[in-house]
């Protein structure tokens, strides 16, 4: 009998290699090899001939639109990241950090989504039943018609609900906790391996296709905080959201990075409590501490995820270093913006600051992805350093470029609205900015250079 052919696979990237190497040259990452079977995956045998292939059937591309029916939880948070619920036949994959919440916020999702009639099956790999029970009732889920099972096997699993759908009994909804867990008997690797992940991934996506059933796959996160595996899962799926937060606060955000039916920025923000997750509608007042005690290095930024408006606090301290080499800490921001911005305040503002250490701190464990925080953290750092408080109420947005000159940024009226409905009462953001016409009863300051934004601060409170 011939020996069975093997082969090196990178567990980050998929790259194959017929001979082991310490560093995958597609990725750079080092001690990513496995070996695995030439033969494995779907379709793939020694004695496998190529056929003759069927056409596709076409479609006009000017034919009619069906809205892609959905499936709501009435959650508006978890909602509002899918684009109004979940699409029926859809995949979804959740990561997020162990420990962060997954298992709990879909065991809630899938309590919710029994409550209104839904037929939901929850799949553990990693639980017992007696396990995902305890949690059920620490969540006041047990009350629920959600079936469960444990197992590991794809075949089993598909089996399982087959059946299900020969009764009459076809799941709306079905989640698997977690992706890494299962294994085919149509692979000779290991389970997590890449060759495993992408088969049971793509045996559930073509379960989901072809009986309507959305299906949702949990992912664990790397340190690097990607979801581990092979990347083309992310890409064989309908959407990727991750759940992600700070296990020292108490707050969670789902953030959607893919999604085929609705926005990719969209955000939904919950809350950790000892009963489970809880929604928070007004976010803004999570991450804003006390504004009437306004103390040096603390300004307020306008931000926007999706299309809603967050008021975030960002704070800065700026100390005198004693090394040679000043320190840089950023928490929750770019660390390489944080150095652009300080080369820029030196350069094009006299601020000088190669000789402080400088920390960067975002406040309630919020991460800022959009440049548009530019504004806030120059005004912050400048404060700081100068040891004088911004104007109390005030808010501020924009980009800053490399010549010193703020750009605008985008939903500059959704940003200047939440901002007035809390309270504030002036509003920092860049000059020949849209909609800055508008009458609203909040007052408006023009920032065309950084340095005007420096003198502001420092001449106001003088």
């Amino acid at each position: 009998m011939a020996k069975a052919k093997q082969h090196y696979t990178c567990q980050n990237c998929s790259a194959t290699y017929t001979q082991w190497a310490g560093k995958c040259d597609a990725c750079g990452e080092w001690n990513t090899l496995t070996e695995e079977s030439v033969n494995s995956g779907i379709g793939s045998g020694p004695g496998k001939k190529l056929g003759k292939g069927r056409p596709a059937k076409l479609f006009e591309l000017s034919g009619e639109t069906i809205e892609a029916p959905r499936i709501i939880s009435k959650i508006s948070e978890f909602d509002r990241v899918c684009g109004g619920g979940v699409v029926n036949g859809s995949a979804l994959l959740v990561g997020g950090d162990p420990g962060i919440g997954k298992s709990t916020l879909l065991m809630q999702m899938a309590a919710q989504f029994s409550r209104l009639g839904h037929s939901i099956v929850y799949i553990s790999g990693e639980e017992s039943v007696g396990q995902i029970r305890m949690r059920a009732q620490r969540l006041e889920a047990d009350q629920t018609d959600v079936l469960l099972a444990t197992e590991t096997n794809v075949e089993n699993i598909l089996a399982t609900l087959d059946e299900l759908n020969s009764k009459d009994k076809k799941p709306a909804l079905v989640i698997i906790d977690s992706i890494q867990t299962l294994w085919s008997d149509r692979v000779d690797s290991a389970p997590g391996t890449v060759t495993q992940v992408r088969t049971a991934t793509q045996a559930m996506i073509q379960y989901s296709k072809n009986s309507g059933t959305a299906v949702i796959l949990v992912g664990h996160v790397t340190k690097e905080g990607q979801i581990a595996g092979p990347r083309v899962v992310e890409h064989m799926v309908d959407g990727v959201l991750y759940f992600e937060g700070d296990r020292n606060h108490q707050y969670r955000i789902l953030r959607t990075v893919k999604n085929r039916f609705g926005a990719t920025d969209e955000i939904g923000v919950f809350e950790m409590s000892h009963s489970g997750l809880r929604q928070v509608h007004n976010p803004s007042a999570l991450f804003l501490g006390n504004q009437d005690q306004q103390s040096p290095g603390t300004a307020v930024f306008a931000g926007i995820e999706g299309t809603r408006p967050l008021l975030v606090e960002i704070q800065a301290l700026v100390a005198p270093s004693p090394l040679g080499t000043p320190r840089r800490a950023v928490i929750g921001w770019d660390s390489q913006r944080l150095s652009m911005l300080l080369a820029v305040l030196e350069a094009h503002c006299g601020v000088q600051l190669g000789k402080h250490d400088v920390y960067l701190n975002i406040a309630g464990g919020y991460r800022i992805q959009e440049p548009a925080a530019d504004m806030a953290v120059a005004a912050a750092l400048i404060s700081s350093l100068s040891g004088k408080p911004l104007p109390a109420q005030s808010i501020f947005f924009g980009e800053v470029g490399l010549s010193g000159a703020t750009r605008p940024v985008n939903h500059p009226l959704s940003r200047i609205k939440e901002a007035e409905k809390l309270g504030f009462k002036r509003a920092f953001f860049p000059k020949n900015t849209k909609e800055q016409n508008l009458k609203l009863d909040i007052e408006k300051i023009e920032i065309e250079e950084l340095s005007d934004l420096a003198g502001k601060i420092l001449v106001d409170q003088k």
